[in-house]
């Protein structure tokens, strides 16, 4: 059974950016947001649900999700949000668990769950969880910088997740990724590491 970090932290804290740097030193990444984008691109195994569920209003041309009306959609309307979830997750957590029982070459599998803390369940699925943490004024610039979004839209996606406090509460580790990529890599060498260590403990003893 593979050694499986689970990393998150709130929208623009630099999850991808330290998902890639512990894959770039051998670690197997599943990531459920490349997991959701396949289920709701066209002809993904929740298209025929959420339209159904939603209308075409939701979705484009090729048959996808279109993103932004969903987005308008579920922020506007929390009942629609717990409709989308209530189809969404469970799909994308059966896929995340074939994708990490079938790695079995890698020392250790990160498993990126923007929403980790605040689903609950993935404390049960991972050995060790590794919070990415930055201010919310850090976050509002990177994703202004990255999508587009203004400011009001930005504290409106931080304000529903899960608080500083709650995910910094839940973590075995914390990465502190205020500042740029040279202060990131030593965190980061540390972490795969250690990790290198806690995978090679777990799999001595279920042998």
């Amino acid at each position: 059974m593979s050694f499986i970090v689970g990393l998150t932290g709130g929208i623009g804290s630099g999850k991808s950016t330290v998902a890639d740097l512990l894959a770039g030193r051998g670690a197997a990444l599943v990531d459920t947001d490349v997991i959701a984008h396949q289920l709701t691109a066209a002809g993904g195994g929740a298209m025929t649900a959420i339209a159904s569920a939603f209308g075409k209003a939701v979705v484009r041309a090729d048959g996808g999700l279109d993103r932004a009306a969903m987005r308008r959609l579920v922020f506007a309307d929390p009942a629609a949000r717990a409709r989308l979830e209530a189809i969404l997750h469970p799909l994308i957590r059966q896929r995340s668990e074939e994708c990490c029982a079938a790695e079995t070459t890698a020392p250790y599998v990160v498993l990126v769950v923007p929403l980790l803390v605040e689903s609950g369940t993935y404390r049960e699925r991972t050995d060790r969880i590794l919070v990415v943490d930055c201010s919310p004024e850090v976050q509002i610039a990177r994703v202004m910088a990255r999508s587009g979004l203004g400011p009001d839209e930005v504290r409106a996606i931080i304000a529903s997740q899960a608080s500083r406090d709650e995910r910094r509460a839940a973590a075995d580790d914390v990465v502190s990724n205020d500042g740029t990529i040279e202060l990131l890599m030593p965190q980061v060498a540390a972490l795969h590491r250690r990790y290198l260590e806690l995978a090679a403990a777990k799999a001595h003893v279920s042998r």
